[in-house]
């Protein structure tokens, strides 16, 4: 059964109380549970938010980045080991807010790149990085989720497919794949090819529009997303990634210079695009709206 989440970078990366009342009115919408960035440095505001969503009733999703300084495709084994360092940390944090998955792209650093093409020996350095943290993993229960991102942030996974053959490589049952819309824009011919291509280790999925606003409100072709899973029984969480200038730190990182829509706006709106696509396209949602405009 599907369950549908937020990603609350829409209104801040750092895991602090303040993101209590927002799990709070995500609750009363109509989400099965939020996600959170995993980067900030207090330990225990990852517990006490955890705690919080739980006792409302909901369930967490994280996820994650690396650096270059902890990039697991380093050519410096010091560098590779602090990636595998870091990656443990995440999964303790996770395992702090009781949560079960770990989405994201750190397979390798974020916005670091090469300036040629991945390498095969780069592919390994990262299957060998993230078997050992998948076996770290395991003991909280937790599945890495990897993430491919488009070619402006990263340079060893742009599709599904090469997603695939490096999750294989990893060879670990706690270290699948995900699949994000907005990524799948840019980088895939068909959506529903590139679905089927990852299926046999999709474990988590991103709805995100082509401008990072409100699903629904852009071009993306949701129909073709939410028809392929169905059509691949899909049964884990949808989560809503959308971005604003909420915390200006975060949107410089990532290229966000202007507002897309208003982050309740895309939740309720998002919501509503997520039950209709579910509905018609017959996949086993677990939440219905129930917000009143």
């Amino acid at each position: 059964m599907n369950k549908i989440g937020f990603n609350l970078l829409a209104w801040s990366a750092v895991v602090s109380d303040e993101l209590m009342p927002i799990a709070d009115r995500l609750k009363t919408i109509g989400y099965d549970g939020i996600e959170c960035l995993i980067g900030s440095p207090d330990k225990v505001a990852y517990k006490r938010l955890g705690n919080h969503v739980r006792n409302i009733g909901m369930e967490a999703t994280c996820v994650f980045v690396v650096g270059k300084d902890d990039n697991p495709i380093s050519d410096a084994a010091a560098v590779r080991t602090k990636g595998l360092e870091r990656i443990k940390w995440a999964i303790d944090r996770a395992h702090d807010m009781q949560a079960k998955v770990i989405c994201g792209p750190f397979h390798s650093a974020h916005a670091t790149f090469a300036r040629r093409a991945p390498e095969d020996r780069e592919f390994g350095w990262s299957a060998e990085v993230l078997h050992a943290a998948g076996e770290y993993a395991a003991q909280a229960d937790i599945t890495l989720a990897l993430e491919a991102l488009n070619r402006f942030e990263c340079y060893l996974c742009n599709t599904m497919r090469q997603l695939t053959q490096l999750v294989r490589r990893v060879d670990h049952p706690n270290v699948k794949a995900m699949f994000d819309t907005h990524h799948a824009n840019i980088e895939e011919k068909k959506f529903d090819k590139a679905i089927q291509d990852i299926a046999p280790v999709l474990a988590h999925v991103h709805i995100s529009e082509n401008d990072r606003g409100t699903p629904g409100d852009g071009h993306i072709d949701f129909d073709a997303v939410f028809s392929a899973l169905a059509d691949v029984s899909y049964s884990g969480w949808i989560t809503i990634e959308a971005f604003s200038r909420n915390d200006p730190d975060f949107a410089n990182s990532i290229g966000v210079w202007r507002e897309y829509s208003t982050p309740w706006d895309i939740a309720e709106n998002g919501l509503t695009l997520i039950n209709q696509m579910c509905l018609k396209h017959g996949l086993d949602k677990h939440v219905t709206v129930n917000y009143v405009r």
